[in-house]
């Protein structure tokens, strides 16, 4: 009897194995370095950042003699080569190419279709979507501690030459290698939300643009509510962290501060990304 029930109910049907959080890391990860671009687009990022700093210490370097004394004291003793290490072009350059690499990547899959392809593989979007935030995220923490790192070695180098360069240890030398590293991955999660939200990849490239830039640009510091506003930008946090000496603004603010819009930036961004998808494309 038992085996007549057995063969009218018919076989019982294989329940796949939800994915492990950890293959799906190892997924995304083979997903964009098996793109070609990318490690060519981040070779060129790199270079781009890394002139804009070389750039800025052998114009010190060249012109060093045409400064008075007085002035090239000031350089050493006010230790101004930390300017160089990381500079202001070179943040603007970091944070557009970031946020553009970020927003690819999201955009990339829904205009190659591969995105329904990854969901069908995949029903829980959340945890797929999160692989892919912590993948761009990591990536681009290693590309901006690379990018920090040699660009404060080969500028301190140069200017070593007209002994001014300064070592690792000076203070406020490792606080703006580690803002400049961790910009890149603030910047890119920002352009990931963008992606998921808009869903077009030029309209997400200038919307990165406009929030990541144009706003901290627009808001100034006369102001207390327009100071607020910009100190809660990622452009303006890298700006108090890079000060080499006392932040001197109308309306100051700490450094913990410009550590927490940090936190804030990465962690909401990721969030409306995996919420954007998650909502979307039910």
């Amino acid at each position: 009897m038992t085996t007549l029930s057995a063969a009218l109910v018919g076989p019982t049907p294989l329940v796949e194995p939800r994915a492990r959080f950890r293959d799906l890391l190892a997924s995304e990860w083979l997903k964009l370095w098996s793109l070609r671009s990318t490690g060519w687009s981040l070779l060129l990022m790199a270079l781009v950042v890394v002139a804009f700093n070389v750039g800025t210490a052998w114009d010190h370097y060249r012109y060093w003699y045409a400064y008075d004394e007085s002035g090239r004291v000031a350089f050493v003793a006010d230790g101004m080569a930390l300017g160089d290490a990381f500079t202001g072009n070179a943040s603007t350059v970091l944070i557009l190419c970031s946020a553009a690499v970020g927003a690819m990547a999201v955009v990339g899959e829904y205009g190659s279709g591969l995105i329904r392809t990854s969901f069908a593989a995949v029903p829980a979007r959340t945890a797929l979507m999160s692989a892919k935030v912590l993948v761009v995220a990591l990536t681009q923490v290693l590309f901006g501690a690379v990018v920090a790192a040699v660009s404060f070695w080969l500028t301190q180098a140069v200017l070593s030459v007209r002994g001014a360069g300064l070592p690792v240890t000076h203070p406020g030398a490792l606080r703006l290698m580690v803002a400049s590293a961790l910009l890149a991955p603030v910047c890119a999660t920002a352009g990931m939300a963008l992606g998921a939200l808009l869903r077009r990849g030029a309209v997400s490239v200038v919307g990165a643009v406009v929030v990541l830039l144009f706003v901290p640009m627009a808001l100034g510091e006369r102001r207390h509510l327009t100071a607020t506003l910009s100190h809660m930008t990622p452009l303006k946090a890298w700006q108090r962290l890079a000060a080499p000496g006392p932040f001197e603004q109308p309306f100051p603010w700490s450094a913990g501060g410009a550590w927490l819009v940090y936190a804030l930036w990465a962690a909401g961004a990721a969030a409306v990304t995996v919420l954007a998808v998650r909502r979307r494309d039910q």
